[in-house]
């Protein structure tokens, strides 16, 4: 048994060629490999010095130069500002009535139609005067009748041929034929329908042949001067106010049509349900666009600042509690924090953060940062 277990322990020489043949062949594959590895990190240290060298067209961080950006800017000049009270409300007619009917009757004819002027005691439309004139001839026999009698009554009694009793009997007779056709002639009139006052007929809702009973709707007049606009403030604001006061009216269908107003009455006393005061405007020479039923923005000035640095609107860029805006410094782009004051339209006050004469970049700051370059494509005075 020993003598087995050392023949297995030794190679043969069969063993001992072939592992001759095959070391060689290993020491060749490690070279190759180990000449791989070199040739891969040589590439990589050449590639890495590549990068940290800056191409042309590239910063020192390697970044391209941005092309300017294209701005608009505006002139950043100092004028006056208002602060306003600023309400909504419909212009309305003062003096806007329902014609109505005073007496019953059939429409005879009608005068007038609708957005037609007229004049104070104009007849507008008549009723069939039928009934309404037999009535009143029927008045006015009955008092010439009492006027003949009353004056011969007057002669006898002058002469002492009449008691006073009888006399005095005639004499009312006469005085109640006299309120008699007195009252037919009124009713007489109630057949014809006038304006009680110059204005617009903005409503007919009678027609030619209609039956109508006093009460009954005829026409709408309206007296177009003035128009009113009441409003509610609260208390706060309207202290500072006074009758006669310049307020600005513009028409909400169209900003572009604005026109002058001036406060006609402010409450003596404050609702104290909502803690308000009514304070009514008077539009004075309104164009021929504004109408009855007009809803309008009334502006009233609060303050009013002089010298104030203004800003366009569309050059302030807010940021939660930061509002800044971009300046023009040579050729690049300056952040410049800005405090803001009254707001005006398209403006509003700088009140720290700029002054007159500086270049602000109404167009093209969306995508700009601090020292941004930027080309100035149009500008214009603020």
């Amino acid at each position: 048994m020993a003598m087995e277990t050392s023949l297995e322990q030794t190679p043969t020489d069969e063993e001992a060629g072939s592992k001759r043949r095959w070391l060689p062949a290993l020491v060749v594959a490690l070279v190759v490999v180990l000449v791989a590895g070199g040739v891969y990190f040589s590439t990589r240290e050449a590639k890495a010095e590549s990068a940290a060298v800056p191409a042309k067209g590239e910063g020192k961080n390697g970044d391209k130069e941005k092309a300017p950006v294209p701005v608009n800017v505006a002139a950043i000049a100092s004028a006056p500002i208002s602060s306003y009270i600023s309400s909504t409300a419909n212009l309305v007619a003062e003096n806007e009535v329902k014609i109505v009917s005073e007496a019953e009757g059939r429409i005879d004819r009608l005068m007038v139609e609708e957005s037609q002027f007229v004049q104070q005691g104009q007849t507008l439309a008549t009723l069939v005067r039928g009934d309404a004139q037999i009535l009143r001839e029927k008045a006015h026999v009955r008092a010439s009748n009492a006027r003949i009698a009353y004056a011969r009554a007057s002669e006898m009694h002058g002469k002492g041929l009449m008691s006073q009793g009888d006399y005095e009997k005639i004499s009312m007779e006469k005085e109640v034929a006299q309120q008699e056709l007195s009252e037919a002639d009124w009713r007489l009139g109630k057949t014809v329908i006038r304006a009680p006052f110059a204005g617009r007929v903005t409503e007919r809702v009678i027609n030619v042949g209609q039956h109508v009973r006093p009460g009954d709707s005829l026409f709408t007049l309206t007296d177009y001067d003035p128009l009113i606009a009441r409003i509610f403030l609260p208390e706060r604001d309207v202290i500072a106010l006074q009758i006669g006061r310049e307020v600005r009216l513009s028409l909400r269908a169209s900003n572009e049509v604005t026109f002058n107003g001036r406060i006609r009455q402010i409450s003596p006393v404050v609702d104290t349900a909502t803690g308000t005061v009514k304070v009514t405007i008077e539009a004075v020479n309104p164009p021929a666009v504004v109408r009855p039923g007009a809803f309008v923005t009334v502006d009233i000035v609060r303050e009013t600042r002089q010298a104030a640095i203004r800003v366009p609107r569309e050059a302030v860029v807010r940021e939660l509690r930061e509002v800044h805006v971009f300046i023009i410094d040579g050729d690049v782009a300056r952040r410049r924090e800005i405090t803001l004051g009254v707001e005006e339209g398209d403006y509003v006050e700088a009140l720290t953060g700029l002054k007159s004469g500086e270049r602000v970049i109404i167009a093209g700051q969306g995508a700009l940062r601090d020292g941004s370059p930027v080309k100035v494509m149009t500008g214009k005075t603020s």
